[in-house]
């Protein structure tokens, strides 16, 4: 029978952690379309803009997610 190694667990903390920065930047970029969407309907008088730009916010996270992911899986 074969000693076991030790499990790595930093390994395990380092993916944990940017697990969690990758939630961070999500709920940041979102925020942040909203905000941007919200000043530009004032600035220009309009009512769509804010939706707009958060959606285009929404989907620019979720394609940083999946590069994000995709980069830790190799």
């Amino acid at each position: 029978m074969k000693p076991q190694k030790p499990h790595d667990k930093s390994g395990l903390l380092r993916t944990a952690a940017s697990l969690s920065g990758i939630a961070i930047q999500m709920g940041a970029t979102i925020y942040l379309g909203n905000l941007l969407g919200e000043w530009l309907d004032v600035k220009f008088k309009k009512t769509y803009l804010e939706d707009t730009i958060t959606l285009l916010a929404v989907f620019l996270s979720i394609y940083l997610v999946i590069k994000k992911v995709m980069a830790l899986n190799k």
